[in-house]
Protein backbone atom coordinates (compact mmCIF):
# COMPACT_ATOMS: atom_id res chain seq x y z
CA UNK A 1 0.00 0.00 0.00
CA UNK A 2 2.59 2.14 1.10
CA UNK A 3 4.65 1.49 -2.44
CA UNK A 4 1.37 3.05 -4.05
CA UNK A 5 0.85 6.32 -1.78
CA UNK A 6 3.92 7.61 -1.91
CA UNK A 7 4.54 7.82 -6.16
CA UNK A 8 1.43 9.76 -5.82
CA UNK A 9 2.11 12.14 -3.37
CA UNK A 10 5.31 12.81 -4.77
CA UNK A 11 3.88 13.66 -8.07
CA UNK A 12 1.04 15.70 -6.08
CA UNK A 13 3.90 17.95 -5.22
CA UNK A 14 5.53 17.98 -8.40
CA UNK A 15 2.23 18.64 -10.25
CA UNK A 16 1.32 21.35 -7.57
CA UNK A 17 4.31 23.08 -7.57
CA UNK A 18 4.29 23.39 -11.82
CA UNK A 19 1.05 25.40 -11.29
CA UNK A 20 2.75 27.67 -8.26
CA UNK A 21 5.95 28.29 -10.20
CA UNK A 22 5.79 27.73 -13.78
CA UNK A 23 2.30 27.81 -14.84
CA UNK A 24 2.76 28.50 -18.66
CA UNK A 25 4.30 25.06 -19.16
CA UNK A 26 0.75 23.82 -18.70
CA UNK A 27 -1.24 26.96 -19.77
CA UNK A 28 -1.39 28.00 -23.37
CA UNK A 29 0.50 31.19 -24.34
CA UNK A 30 -1.59 34.06 -25.34
CA UNK A 31 -0.63 35.41 -28.51
CA UNK A 32 1.37 38.90 -28.30
CA UNK A 33 -0.96 41.57 -30.36
CA UNK A 34 0.95 43.33 -33.64
CA UNK A 35 2.76 46.25 -32.25
CA UNK A 36 0.47 49.00 -34.53
CA UNK A 37 1.54 52.37 -34.97
CA UNK A 38 -0.97 54.60 -35.50
CA UNK A 39 -0.70 58.17 -36.94
CA UNK A 40 -1.30 61.42 -34.65
CA UNK A 41 -4.77 62.87 -34.35
CA UNK A 42 -5.71 65.40 -36.91
CA UNK A 43 -5.36 68.55 -36.22
CA UNK A 44 -5.10 72.21 -37.46
CA UNK A 45 -1.79 72.17 -39.36
CA UNK A 46 0.81 74.99 -38.88
CA UNK A 47 0.68 77.96 -40.87
CA UNK A 48 3.98 79.69 -42.19
CA UNK A 49 5.28 81.55 -39.08
CA UNK A 50 4.45 78.70 -36.91
CA UNK A 51 6.24 75.74 -38.62
CA UNK A 52 9.38 76.42 -36.96
CA UNK A 53 7.70 76.35 -33.67
CA UNK A 54 7.80 74.03 -30.85
CA UNK A 55 5.00 71.67 -30.59
CA UNK A 56 3.98 72.62 -34.27
CA UNK A 57 3.91 69.41 -36.74
CA UNK A 58 6.28 70.73 -39.27
CA UNK A 59 6.44 67.41 -41.35
CA UNK A 60 2.99 67.74 -42.03
CA UNK A 61 1.52 65.07 -41.13
CA UNK A 62 -2.08 66.98 -39.72
CA UNK A 63 -3.98 68.43 -41.73
CA UNK A 64 -6.36 71.42 -41.40
CA UNK A 65 -9.86 70.77 -41.49
CA UNK A 66 -10.75 74.29 -43.14
CA UNK A 67 -8.45 76.03 -45.53
CA UNK A 68 -9.98 78.99 -45.11
CA UNK A 69 -7.24 81.41 -43.20
CA UNK A 70 -4.87 79.87 -46.45
CA UNK A 71 -7.68 81.47 -48.85
CA UNK A 72 -7.67 84.62 -46.87
CA UNK A 73 -3.91 85.12 -47.06
CA UNK A 74 -3.42 84.79 -50.41
CA UNK A 75 -7.64 85.72 -51.99
CA UNK A 76 -6.64 89.64 -51.93
CA UNK A 77 -3.84 89.19 -54.21
CA UNK A 78 -5.76 87.63 -56.90
CA UNK A 79 -7.61 89.45 -59.49
CA UNK A 80 -9.87 89.51 -62.53
CA UNK A 81 -8.83 90.43 -65.69
CA UNK A 82 -10.97 91.98 -68.20
CA UNK A 83 -9.45 92.31 -71.82
CA UNK A 84 -11.10 94.34 -74.74
CA UNK A 85 -10.01 94.08 -78.42
CA UNK A 86 -11.06 95.82 -81.43
CA UNK A 87 -11.92 93.10 -84.14
CA UNK A 88 -12.18 94.27 -87.74
CA UNK A 89 -13.75 92.04 -90.06
CA UNK A 90 -12.71 91.44 -93.83
CA UNK A 91 -15.04 92.05 -96.47
CA UNK A 92 -14.59 91.91 -100.27
CA UNK A 93 -14.20 95.38 -101.49
CA UNK A 94 -17.70 95.20 -103.72
CA UNK A 95 -19.70 95.09 -100.35
CA UNK A 96 -18.79 98.60 -99.85
CA UNK A 97 -19.76 99.64 -103.11
CA UNK A 98 -23.20 101.11 -102.80
CA UNK A 99 -24.43 100.22 -106.08
CA UNK A 100 -23.95 96.73 -104.47
CA UNK A 101 -25.35 97.35 -101.00
CA UNK A 102 -28.12 98.01 -102.90
CA UNK A 103 -28.86 94.62 -104.03
CA UNK A 104 -26.93 92.62 -101.19
CA UNK A 105 -27.95 94.67 -97.72
CA UNK A 106 -30.09 96.75 -96.63
CA UNK A 107 -28.37 97.12 -93.20
CA UNK A 108 -24.79 97.41 -93.75
CA UNK A 109 -22.76 95.08 -90.58
CA UNK A 110 -20.39 97.20 -89.42
CA UNK A 111 -16.40 96.54 -90.00
CA UNK A 112 -15.50 96.82 -86.81
CA UNK A 113 -16.61 94.96 -83.11
CA UNK A 114 -15.24 95.03 -79.87
CA UNK A 115 -14.60 91.19 -78.14
CA UNK A 116 -14.15 91.27 -74.70
CA UNK A 117 -12.05 88.33 -72.86
CA UNK A 118 -11.54 87.37 -69.38
CA UNK A 119 -8.92 85.78 -67.04
CA UNK A 120 -6.96 85.94 -63.86
CA UNK A 121 -4.00 87.22 -62.15
CA UNK A 122 -1.85 87.75 -59.53
CA UNK A 123 -0.43 91.03 -57.19
CA UNK A 124 3.34 89.82 -56.68
CA UNK A 125 4.58 93.28 -55.15
CA UNK A 126 3.27 96.07 -53.50
CA UNK A 127 4.26 98.63 -56.53
CA UNK A 128 1.76 97.06 -58.79
CA UNK A 129 3.31 93.88 -60.59
CA UNK A 130 0.71 91.84 -61.61
CA UNK A 131 1.60 88.35 -63.44
CA UNK A 132 -0.57 86.60 -65.48
CA UNK A 133 -0.86 84.51 -69.02
CA UNK A 134 0.17 85.79 -72.46
CA UNK A 135 -2.73 84.24 -74.15
CA UNK A 136 -5.20 86.39 -71.31
CA UNK A 137 -4.02 89.30 -72.51
CA UNK A 138 -2.32 88.54 -76.14
CA UNK A 139 -3.93 91.51 -78.63
CA UNK A 140 -6.01 93.50 -75.89
CA UNK A 141 -6.81 96.87 -76.88
CA UNK A 142 -7.52 97.46 -72.95
CA UNK A 143 -6.93 95.79 -69.94
CA UNK A 144 -8.82 96.37 -66.65
CA UNK A 145 -8.01 94.95 -63.44
CA UNK A 146 -10.23 93.86 -61.05
CA UNK A 147 -9.57 93.55 -57.43
CA UNK A 148 -10.98 91.10 -54.56
CA UNK A 149 -11.79 94.85 -52.42
CA UNK A 150 -14.13 95.85 -55.57
CA UNK A 151 -11.66 98.05 -57.39
CA UNK A 152 -10.68 98.66 -61.18
CA UNK A 153 -7.79 99.82 -62.97
CA UNK A 154 -6.65 100.07 -66.28
CA UNK A 155 -3.06 97.96 -66.56
CA UNK A 156 -0.07 98.53 -68.64
CA UNK A 157 1.55 95.64 -70.09
CA UNK A 158 5.34 95.90 -69.06
CA UNK A 159 6.63 93.02 -71.05
CA UNK A 160 5.94 89.43 -72.08
CA UNK A 161 7.30 85.98 -72.90
CA UNK A 162 5.01 83.95 -75.46
CA UNK A 163 7.31 80.80 -75.24
CA UNK A 164 6.42 80.53 -71.58
CA UNK A 165 2.98 81.74 -71.96
CA UNK A 166 3.85 85.08 -69.25
CA UNK A 167 2.82 88.34 -69.52
CA UNK A 168 3.47 91.12 -66.58
CA UNK A 169 1.23 94.01 -66.06
CA UNK A 170 1.86 97.23 -64.24
CA UNK A 171 -1.04 99.02 -62.25
CA UNK A 172 -1.40 102.00 -60.19
CA UNK A 173 -2.83 101.71 -57.04
CA UNK A 174 -2.07 102.60 -53.18
CA UNK A 175 -2.49 99.98 -49.97
CA UNK A 176 -2.13 96.92 -52.88
CA UNK A 177 -2.15 93.29 -51.37
CA UNK A 178 1.18 90.70 -52.45
CA UNK A 179 0.98 87.22 -52.33
CA UNK A 180 3.94 85.18 -50.66
CA UNK A 181 5.45 82.75 -52.95
CA UNK A 182 6.43 79.49 -52.04
CA UNK A 183 9.33 77.46 -52.76
CA UNK A 184 9.17 74.79 -55.56
CA UNK A 185 11.37 72.84 -53.95
CA UNK A 186 9.18 72.04 -50.91
CA UNK A 187 6.02 71.01 -53.36
CA UNK A 188 5.68 67.31 -53.08
CA UNK A 189 3.06 65.25 -55.10
CA UNK A 190 0.39 64.47 -53.14
CA UNK A 191 0.36 68.33 -51.50
CA UNK A 192 -2.92 69.93 -51.23
CA UNK A 193 -3.28 73.11 -53.29
CA UNK A 194 -6.07 75.43 -54.33
CA UNK A 195 -6.81 77.12 -57.67
CA UNK A 196 -8.24 80.86 -56.80
CA UNK A 197 -9.51 82.74 -60.29
CA UNK A 198 -12.34 83.70 -62.09
CA UNK A 199 -13.88 81.23 -64.09
CA UNK A 200 -16.91 81.90 -66.59
CA UNK A 201 -16.95 85.10 -65.20
CA UNK A 202 -18.74 83.60 -62.00
CA UNK A 203 -16.70 85.78 -60.26
CA UNK A 204 -13.67 84.93 -57.92
CA UNK A 205 -13.78 80.98 -56.94
CA UNK A 206 -11.42 78.77 -55.15
CA UNK A 207 -11.31 74.86 -55.91
CA UNK A 208 -9.42 72.26 -53.83
CA UNK A 209 -6.82 68.92 -55.35
CA UNK A 210 -3.47 67.80 -54.76
CA UNK A 211 -0.30 68.29 -56.83
CA UNK A 212 -0.51 65.19 -59.38
CA UNK A 213 2.31 65.51 -61.27
CA UNK A 214 5.40 68.11 -61.34
CA UNK A 215 7.80 68.64 -64.43
CA UNK A 216 5.19 67.87 -67.20
CA UNK A 217 7.37 69.42 -70.27
CA UNK A 218 5.65 67.00 -73.41
CA UNK A 219 2.44 69.01 -73.72
CA UNK A 220 2.80 70.96 -77.06
CA UNK A 221 1.28 73.84 -75.67
CA UNK A 222 4.68 76.14 -75.58
CA UNK A 223 8.20 76.04 -76.30
CA UNK A 224 9.45 75.97 -72.67
CA UNK A 225 7.17 73.50 -70.55
CA UNK A 226 7.68 72.73 -66.49
CA UNK A 227 4.06 72.27 -65.36
CA UNK A 228 2.94 71.41 -62.12
CA UNK A 229 -0.35 68.75 -62.70
CA UNK A 230 -3.67 69.12 -60.05
CA UNK A 231 -6.82 67.89 -60.05
CA UNK A 232 -7.68 71.26 -58.37
CA UNK A 233 -10.74 72.33 -60.86
CA UNK A 234 -9.50 74.99 -63.25
CA UNK A 235 -11.94 76.38 -65.84
CA UNK A 236 -11.70 79.31 -68.48
CA UNK A 237 -11.44 82.01 -66.55
CA UNK A 238 -8.86 80.25 -64.47
CA UNK A 239 -5.98 81.20 -66.63
CA UNK A 240 -3.09 83.65 -64.84
CA UNK A 241 -4.83 82.74 -61.32
CA UNK A 242 -3.09 81.20 -58.08
CA UNK A 243 -2.67 78.28 -57.41
CA UNK A 244 -1.92 78.37 -53.56
CA UNK A 245 -0.74 75.77 -51.28
CA UNK A 246 -2.75 74.84 -47.54
CA UNK A 247 -0.43 77.79 -45.74
CA UNK A 248 -1.60 80.60 -48.81
CA UNK A 249 1.64 80.47 -50.59
CA UNK A 250 1.74 80.75 -54.50
CA UNK A 251 3.24 77.74 -55.91
CA UNK A 252 2.10 78.22 -59.54
CA UNK A 253 0.54 80.19 -61.91
CA UNK A 254 -2.90 78.14 -63.70
CA UNK A 255 -2.45 78.12 -67.18
CA UNK A 256 -3.91 75.31 -68.92
CA UNK A 257 -6.70 72.41 -68.96
CA UNK A 258 -6.97 69.03 -70.78
CA UNK A 259 -10.69 68.51 -71.81
CA UNK A 260 -12.62 67.21 -74.26
CA UNK A 261 -15.65 69.23 -73.15
CA UNK A 262 -13.72 72.68 -72.38
CA UNK A 263 -14.06 72.25 -68.67
CA UNK A 264 -12.61 71.32 -66.07
CA UNK A 265 -11.75 67.26 -66.21
CA UNK A 266 -9.27 67.02 -63.44
CA UNK A 267 -5.80 67.22 -65.36
CA UNK A 268 -5.28 71.11 -64.90
CA UNK A 269 -1.75 72.66 -65.11
CA UNK A 270 0.20 75.71 -63.95
CA UNK A 271 3.72 77.01 -64.00
CA UNK A 272 5.68 76.90 -60.91
CA UNK A 273 5.93 80.28 -58.77
CA UNK A 274 9.99 80.45 -59.25
CA UNK A 275 9.86 80.29 -62.81
CA UNK A 276 7.23 82.95 -63.05
CA UNK A 277 8.63 84.97 -60.15
CA UNK A 278 12.30 84.72 -62.50
CA UNK A 279 10.37 85.89 -65.30
CA UNK A 280 8.91 88.62 -63.70
CA UNK A 281 12.05 89.93 -62.04
CA UNK A 282 13.49 89.52 -65.89
CA UNK A 283 10.75 91.02 -67.41
CA UNK A 284 10.88 94.42 -64.87
CA UNK A 285 14.74 95.04 -64.54
CA UNK A 286 15.93 93.93 -68.51
CA UNK A 287 12.54 93.96 -70.76
CA UNK A 288 12.63 90.29 -71.30
CA UNK A 289 13.62 86.88 -70.36
CA UNK A 290 16.54 85.97 -69.85
CA UNK A 291 17.67 82.25 -70.76
CA UNK A 292 20.79 80.29 -70.52
CA UNK A 293 21.82 79.18 -74.43
CA UNK A 294 24.47 76.26 -75.12
CA UNK A 295 24.33 76.34 -78.91
CA UNK A 296 23.03 72.88 -79.94
CA UNK A 297 20.44 70.86 -82.01
CA UNK A 298 19.86 67.33 -80.11
CA UNK A 299 18.09 64.13 -81.07
CA UNK A 300 16.55 62.12 -78.20
CA UNK A 301 18.08 58.50 -78.71
CA UNK A 302 15.46 55.72 -79.62
CA UNK A 303 16.03 52.55 -80.37
CA UNK A 304 15.63 53.01 -84.61
CA UNK A 305 18.44 55.75 -84.33
CA UNK A 306 20.69 53.95 -82.09
CA UNK A 307 20.40 51.19 -84.50
CA UNK A 308 20.90 52.87 -87.60
CA UNK A 309 24.19 54.62 -85.83
CA UNK A 310 25.34 50.89 -84.67
CA UNK A 311 25.16 52.23 -81.60
CA UNK A 312 24.11 49.68 -77.98
CA UNK A 313 20.25 49.73 -77.70
CA UNK A 314 20.93 50.54 -73.77
CA UNK A 315 22.48 53.43 -74.57
CA UNK A 316 20.76 56.49 -73.30
CA UNK A 317 21.28 60.37 -73.87
CA UNK A 318 20.68 63.15 -76.48
CA UNK A 319 22.56 63.12 -80.28
CA UNK A 320 23.97 66.23 -81.03
CA UNK A 321 22.71 66.86 -84.42
CA UNK A 322 23.73 70.74 -85.43
CA UNK A 323 25.73 72.97 -83.42
CA UNK A 324 26.11 77.10 -83.85
CA UNK A 325 29.35 78.29 -85.07
CA UNK A 326 31.00 80.20 -82.36
CA UNK A 327 28.22 78.85 -79.70
CA UNK A 328 28.90 77.99 -76.49
CA UNK A 329 29.03 74.06 -77.16
CA UNK A 330 31.61 74.83 -80.29
CA UNK A 331 33.61 76.72 -78.20
CA UNK A 332 33.69 73.54 -75.77
CA UNK A 333 34.76 71.62 -78.60
CA UNK A 334 31.32 69.50 -79.01
CA UNK A 335 30.74 67.67 -82.56
CA UNK A 336 27.71 66.74 -84.47
CA UNK A 337 27.31 62.93 -83.56
CA UNK A 338 28.27 63.29 -79.98
CA UNK A 339 26.07 61.83 -77.23
CA UNK A 340 25.41 63.92 -74.41
CA UNK A 341 24.75 61.78 -71.43
CA UNK A 342 25.14 64.44 -68.21
CA UNK A 343 24.69 67.82 -67.90
CA UNK A 344 25.74 69.43 -64.82
CA UNK A 345 26.04 65.93 -63.33
CA UNK A 346 22.32 65.08 -64.46
CA UNK A 347 20.74 62.69 -66.98
CA UNK A 348 20.44 63.94 -70.40
CA UNK A 349 17.69 61.91 -71.41
CA UNK A 350 14.86 63.70 -71.90
CA UNK A 351 15.53 67.00 -74.86
CA UNK A 352 12.76 69.09 -73.15
CA UNK A 353 13.88 68.32 -69.67
CA UNK A 354 17.68 69.10 -70.99
CA UNK A 355 16.51 72.56 -72.76
CA UNK A 356 14.63 73.60 -69.83
CA UNK A 357 18.04 73.01 -67.73
CA UNK A 358 20.10 74.62 -70.08
CA UNK A 359 17.47 77.88 -69.90
CA UNK A 360 17.63 77.98 -66.15
CA UNK A 361 21.41 78.87 -66.22
CA UNK A 362 22.35 82.87 -66.58
CA UNK A 363 24.94 84.10 -69.27
CA UNK A 364 28.11 82.81 -68.39
CA UNK A 365 27.39 79.79 -65.95
CA UNK A 366 29.24 77.12 -66.48
CA UNK A 367 28.29 74.36 -67.87
CA UNK A 368 30.15 71.06 -67.57
CA UNK A 369 29.02 67.92 -70.35
CA UNK A 370 29.74 64.65 -70.29
CA UNK A 371 29.06 62.85 -73.58
CA UNK A 372 30.44 59.78 -75.65
CA UNK A 373 32.48 59.86 -78.79
CA UNK A 374 33.65 56.96 -80.62
CA UNK A 375 32.58 54.88 -77.65
CA UNK A 376 35.01 56.65 -75.22
CA UNK A 377 33.45 58.73 -72.78
CA UNK A 378 34.87 62.01 -72.52
CA UNK A 379 34.29 65.50 -70.03
CA UNK A 380 34.16 69.30 -71.44
CA UNK A 381 33.06 72.26 -70.38
CA UNK A 382 31.08 74.92 -71.37
CA UNK A 383 29.85 78.89 -70.48
CA UNK A 384 26.31 79.24 -71.20
CA UNK A 385 25.90 82.25 -73.69
CA UNK A 386 22.67 84.57 -73.38
CA UNK A 387 19.19 82.54 -75.80
CA UNK A 388 17.81 84.68 -78.37
CA UNK A 389 13.81 83.88 -79.76
CA UNK A 390 14.10 80.57 -81.47
CA UNK A 391 17.51 79.54 -80.05
CA UNK A 392 18.50 76.58 -77.78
Amino acid sequence: MNTLVIPILVGLVVAFSVLLWAPELVTPATPKAPAITYAPLAGIGPMPEQRNEPGSNAAGQAGPVSYADAVDRAAPAVVNIFTRKLVRRKTHPLFDDPFFQRFFRTNPEPSERMQSSLGSGVIMSPDGYVLTNNHVIHGADQIVVALHDGREVNATVVGTDPEADLAVLKIELENLPQIQVAHDSQLRIGDVVLAIGNPFGVGQTVTLGIVSATGRNQLGLNTYEDYIQTDAAINPGNSGGALINAYGELVGLNTAIFSKSGGSQGIGFAIPAEVASRTLTDIATHGATIRGWLGIEVQESTPQLLTALSLPQALTGLIVTGIYPDGPADQAKLAVGDILVKINAQDAANARSAMNQIAALRPGDGIDLEFIRAGQKMQTHATAGQRKAHQQ
